[in-house]
């Protein structure tokens, strides 16, 4: 494979992988604009968000059986007509019911490109460098968080909120296109695989029993979770109890972001010296270290704007040195059945995800002790996770060592 070729492989699977994410940023600008046109209020705007949280988690499931059984394109075509028609019936709704379940449509449409996307790493590029092509995928989806919300904004503000969904349609037209010209079909279709529920059953738990996969999916969910609880959390803590301005929580929501973006690419250089492994369990003894640092900051007004912007940007660069090499090593071992085990990471992940956002917006103290302290819970669990979930994989392997003896 040529580096160019790589290159654009690797940018026609981040955009797929980002179609979500992106989904999600650039239409959040436009609440008060769709709550005064539906004439309805931005806490019912709110849950046509809500809506296409439940569509990622749900549709993640779906897609994995498919994409194991006729093949990764064929699935993808089908998603992402989805989202396009879902988008435009998104600009059509004149009731805020209408949005809430084209919302939830949409994000349907949307989870098979990032399915997809993952599952076709572990076909296309050797599986020793999984962990980089990751790392690299995470760098595309870095673009959402940076871009999608201001670019919303202006949209909003200038043409109404509507034309939100007719771009992102445009951009999964064009995605669509990349997809069909340029992204070959990785993995042919299995005609013995049954879409009947025992089997789809039985295969989604041989790969939840598999060591490897439930102890990396968990270990690499719970840390992820430290990013879901700090945007939860982060409106409240920075202009609530700092105060600083709806534009400069702007400038340190993208500054943050670089630490999360910005490890990530490290992460593609360390795995050229040292095992995934390794780098997960390091980056994770960080994280719980600088989570019981900031949580006792917290606790004690310590720390100041300053000091929990660092705590932070410290937390998101040990989740972006872990997520891309939890990902990487919790699908290594599969083959057949990697589109089932993608769906099943990817749900892990948006499940526990939201059950973190929902335990953010339980909390009633404006401080930054509820982040805190979620951030410690979930990387401790992690870790505990991590430690349990090696002595298993060790356990299976020199099990399988020891029956391989017996039958020479």
């Amino acid at each position: 494979m040529t580096k160019q070729r790589y290159y654009l492989l690797i940018l026609i699977l981040g955009s797929l992988t980002a179609l979500g994410p992106f989904s999600i940023d650039m239409y959040l600008p436009g609440f008060p604009a769709i709550a005064k046109s539906l004439h309805t209020t931005t806490e019912n705007v709110a849950l046509s968000l809500s809506s296409f949280f439940i569509g990622i988690s749900a549709g993640q499931l779906l897609y994995g059986p498919l994409l194991d059984r006729f093949g990764r394109k064929k699935p993808l075509y089908f998603g992402l007509a989805l989202y396009i028609v879902a988008s435009i019936g998104c600009y059509f709704s004149d009731s805020i019911q209408m949005l809430i379940i084209m919302r939830f449509i949409q994000a349907v449409g949307s989870c098979a490109a990032g399915v997809a996307s993952m599952t076709m790493v572990r076909d296309i590029f050797p599986l020793e460098d999984n962990a980089k092509v990751f790392a690299m995928l995470i760098l595309v989806l870095g673009a959402s968080p940076l871009i999608a919300p201001t670019v919303g904004g202006y949209v909003s503000e200038a043409f109404g909120w509507q034309l939100i969904f007719i771009i992102l349609a445009v951009i999964a037209v064009l995605i669509s296109l990349a997809v069909i010209f340029f992204l070959p079909e990785s993995y042919q279709p299995d005609p013995t695989y049954s879409l009947k529920p025992a089997p789809i059953i039985n295969n989604f738990l041989t790969v939840i029993r598999t060591p490897q996969f439930y102890t990396y999916t968990f270990c690499g969910s719970l840390a992820f979770a430290g990013l879901f609880a700090y945007i939860s959390a982060s409106p409240i803590v920075f202009m609530e109890v700092f105060k600083v301005s709806g534009k400069a929580y702007g400038w340190i929501f993208a500054l943050l972001s670089v630490g999360f973006i910005g490890s990530s690419q490290v992460s593609r250089f360390l795995v050229n010296r040292y095992k995934s492994e390794q780098i997960v369990n390091t980056a994770l003894i960080a994280m719980v270290a600088i989570s019981v640092i900031f949580l006792v900051g917290a606790m004690q007004n310590w720390l100041g704007l300053v000091g929990t912007i660092v705590m932070i940007f410290g937390m998101l660069c040990c989740v972006g040195l872990i997520s891309p090499n939890t990902s990487a090593l919790a699908l290594a071992p599969f083959d057949k059945n990697a589109g089932t085990a993608s769906s099943l990471l990817g749900a892990t992940q948006m499940a526990i995800g939201s059950v973190v956002s929902v335990g953010v917006s339980m909390f009633k103290a404006k401080s930054a002790v509820p982040m805190a302290s979620i951030i410690i819970a979930s990387s401790v669990l992690a870790f505990l996770i991590l430690v349990i979930g090696r002595h298993n994989i060790k356990t299976k392997v020199e099990a399988k060592a020891g029956q391989g003896m017996a039958a020479h």
